[in-house]
């Protein structure tokens, strides 16, 4: 009994997709990100969101949608876990469980508004109403920085993340003059956090350039140092988060929770990252959290990605104890474009955490229809 799927749609969006520092030859034409509708026989839809190409995603709702139609529209947790199972031999991870985790969060929103409840109760309550939102941005030559910065500064922003190009791909010295720009740009009331963003392709850096590099960010009061290694390097990692004298993150790019539990069972970092447009949604980010929550360990959700995943991340954020934090990448016209009521900052710089069904969003047709060439099914 009860609501049944009819159908999961990918609706990619191209044209204004977000530098992410990977690759020297960006083009913002590219699609990496894929909003996951799923239609239900009750005429009630959800929306979630996968940070892959619509070609992966579509390959991937191939493989599961056999598995999804005709299944319970309002048991999230079940059905993405039935899919992760169903899917061992050719998923376990990767773009088939990018592709879950819009399926969950676009359950979690069914059944928000199937039952009339936010998201973040749904998920367990609400211990926070507002949360710190830091912008994301990534590094440049002094000056753009400077520019960069004032710019998101002037958006309200009280705590701001740099990563990338050119950090840690020059020098020392540049590193330094990176930070110190930084922080005599913002001053001392804005916190800033540096991603070297480690996982980019070849890394050429190990332990004594991360322990080096974490002292000097110390010395400028940075507030975590994100992926100063690459991601499979746990013994690496264990030696870093021990001897450094700021706390340590990463995770963004793990899948599935299993992935997750040496890290956090072993105390690996101090910040955990996972996205839940990538992990397996919010299903497994909760379960995620609430691990790092249960071992004393910080949970800052990945979020480089859409206003559908913002909204996941902040319902999650308010429903998970040991929550200090939001990503927020700025300017983006996938977080603030595609909705009817774009998320705003207070005065002290917080985003509040939606209190309506589902949620809490609602996608913005036109909006859309500037970034993708597929229309909301109602």
């Amino acid at each position: 009994p009860g609501m049944k799927i009819t159908a999961l749609r990918a609706i990619p969006l191209y044209g204004n997709t977000p530098d992410g520092g990977w690759t020297h030859d960006f083009d913002p034409a590219n699609n990496l990100h894929t909003l996951i509708e799923v239609v239900t026989d009750e005429g009630v839809t959800g929306i979630g969101s996968a940070f892959t190409s619509g070609a992966l995603v579509e390959g991937a709702l191939k493989l599961l949608r056999p598995w999804c139609l005709g299944e319970s529209a309002i048991e999230p947790e079940r059905v993405s876990e039935k899919l992760r199972q169903m899917a061992f031999w050719q998923g376990r991870g990767g773009s088939v469980e990018h592709a879950i985790s819009g399926i969950d969060i676009a359950l979690w929103d069914i059944l928000g508004k199937a039952t009339g409840q936010p998201v973040a109760r749904l998920l367990g309550g609400y211990y926070r109403q507002k949360i710190k939102p830091y912008g994301s941005i990534l590094f440049d030559d002094p000056p753009r920085l400077r520019e960069t910065l004032q710019s998101v500064t002037a958006r309200g922003f009280k705590a701001i993340k740099m990563g990338w190009r050119p950090f840690g791909r020059v020098s020392r010295q540049l590193d330094e003059l990176l930070v110190k720009t930084a922080r005599e740009t913002v001053g001392p009331d804005v916190e800033l956090m540096v991603d070297a963003g480690g996982s980019e392709q070849f890394w050429p850096h190990g332990y004594k350039w991360a322990i080096e590099t974490a002292r000097m960010l110390a010395d400028y009061a940075i507030t975590w140092f994100e992926e100063a290694l690459p991601p499979d390097d746990l013994e690496g990692y264990l030696k870093l988060r021990e001897h450094a004298p700021l706390p340590i993150a990463s995770g963004e790019v793990f899948t599935r929770r299993q992935a997750f539990m040496p890290w956090i069972e072993r105390n690996a970092l101090d910040i955990f990252q996972p996205d839940c447009t990538k992990c397996g949604g919010l299903s497994e980010a909760r379960r995620i959290a609430w691990m790092c929550a249960d071992h004393n360990a910080l949970w800052v959700p990945h979020g480089w990605n859409t206003a559908v995943g913002l909204a996941a991340d902040l319902a999650l954020t308010a429903a998970v104890p040991v929550a200090r934090y939001v990503e927020y990448l700025t300017p983006s016209p996938y977080i603030e474009e595609i909705i009817t009521t774009p998320f705003s900052l207070d005065a002290d710089g917080l985003l509040t955490i939606p209190t309506t069904p589902g949620l809490g969003i609602e996608i913005d047709p036109d909006g859309l229809a500037k970034y993708s060439d597929v229309k909301l099914t109602r």
